[in-house]
């Protein structure tokens, strides 16, 4: 008889963890240790569940890259003891915390979920329930001995998605995630049915984990928009200490073509200031030479991000921008899949 497998659950704060004082009305953290007690479901899922919490849980809005860190640490020294990890989070910064955890983490091979709630675990409507018990039974589940998902995943309202292709697209429907570019890993119904065609599958090889806890924070997004004037674009691009800058332009990639635009972009780039090209459209590609608009801006050096999400676009550049790589090696590594968060070789 197989043995169960463990599962860990890290919880960082957030609405899932919260239950109502009927008496006052207000929220306050759950503990999760006693978790069979409020969802004794979980009771009936075939593994064995163990949880840790931050010592203070985080409104979501707090976020940081030094929490990115410590959950990383969580995983480092709990990887061999448990089978998958199922991380909670606030949902508002969720697509970029698990988008950053995906890069962080290299040659993993065991389930790494994330997941929340759009209302406390104790809310009578609550989809804290659900969330948490699929995203469980997911980090548990196996194939020919093996785990089914071995990437970071972020699960919310019946459908598991690749986190670092992920967007937070409504405050307000239990359906607040979508990915625009990259299929549904899979869709909980009456039955979890996976779609392992879209699923990474790791090399047979076990290679050994390795940690990546050093993130540059020093970048900035620039969202254009009709009317953005030099001064403003200008003092951006000098901010002190700037090392990248994610350009949210226009369709397949399209930007201004003044010359007062296209020089300070040149300029930030011969001052070693890595700057990538995203669209600001929820879904679909840059493609950098495709009109007229994008012709200079692949010319003087900025780089394409392709099909990526603004959210994982801020986590490959903090990631890449420690590697202390050269235009062109950053450029190599920037427009090729690492963790499967763009599409292409």
């Amino acid at each position: 008889m197989s043995k169960k497998p463990n599962i860990l659950i890290v919880y960082t704060g957030g609405t899932i963890g919260m239950i109502k004082d009927y008496k006052t009305n207000a929220l306050k953290a759950f503990d999760f240790s006693r978790i069979l007690e409020k969802i004794p479901e979980l009771e009936q899922l075939n593994c064995v569940i163990k949880s840790v919490s931050f010592d203070i849980p985080i409104d979501s809005s707090n976020m940081n890259t030094q929490y990115y860190k410590d959950i990383v640490e969580i995983i480092e020294r709990n990887y061999i003891d448990f089978d998958g990890f199922v991380i909670l989070t606030g949902s508002d910064t969720m697509s970029y915390t698990s988008s950053a955890i995906s890069f962080m983490i290299e040659n993993l091979q065991k389930p790494i979920i994330f997941t929340g709630s759009q209302l406390p675990i104790g809310d009578l409507r609550t989809d804290a329930k659900e969330n948490l018990i699929t995203s469980i039974e997911i980090a548990s589940a196996t194939k020919e001995g093996k785990p089914i998902i071995s990437e970071v995943c972020l699960y919310f309202e019946y459908k598991l998605y690749r986190a670092n292709r992920t967007t937070k697209i409504n405050a307000e429907q239990f359906e607040a995630f979508s990915s625009m570019n990259y299929p549904p890993l899979a869709e909980s119904g009456v039955h979890l049915n996976f779609s392992e065609h879209y699923i990474y599958q790791p090399s047979e090889e076990k290679k050994e984990l390795i940690i990546r806890k050093n993130l540059v924070t020093d970048i900035l997004i620039l969202k254009l928009f009709p009317g953005i004037t030099q001064k403003v674009v200008k003092s951006v691009l000098n901010t002190i200490d700037l090392k990248g800058v994610i350009l949210e332009t226009y369709g397949s990639g399209n930007a201004p073509n003044e010359i007062w635009f296209l020089d300070l972009i040149k300029e930030a780039i011969s001052r070693n200031i890595r700057i990538i090209n995203v669209t600001q459209c929820a879904g679909g590609n840059v493609v950098q030479g495709h009109y007229e608009t994008s012709v200079t801006l692949k010319q003087i050096g900025v780089i394409s991000g392709k099909d990526i999400t603004t959210e994982s676009a801020v986590a490959k550049l903090m990631y890449l921008l420690n590697e202390n790589l050269n235009l062109h090696d950053f450029t190599l590594y920037f427009e090729k899949p690492l963790r499967g968060e763009i599409s292409g070789k």
